[in-house]
């Protein structure tokens, strides 16, 4: 038997020692179990070293050729939140 999970995206914080506090009350009923995935920045590299090596990357050379470059700024619809 598979069980479905439903996910909820909340904020919250880590304290000094370790302990996760969430920003806001949940809206599940408890008492219930939950899986908890945490998500936090990575000090490995930021965004403009991604992007920066992204760019000098030899996998993306294909997207500079102009056969590539198939959309003008005139297609499709503009996006209406």
């Amino acid at each position: 038997m598979e069980i479905t999970m439903n996910a909820i995206e909340v904020m919250g914080t880590v304290d000094k020692e370790s302990r996760l506090h969430i920003d806001e009350p949940l809206p599940i009923a408890g008492p219930n179990r939950v899986r908890v995935i945490i998500l936090f920045p990575s000090d490995d590299i930021d965004e403009s070293e991604w992007l920066r090596a992204a760019a000098a990357n030899p996998a993306f050379e294909f997207l500079n050729d102009q056969a590539e470059d198939i959309y003008k700024p005139t297609d499709g619809k503009p996006f209406q939140p």
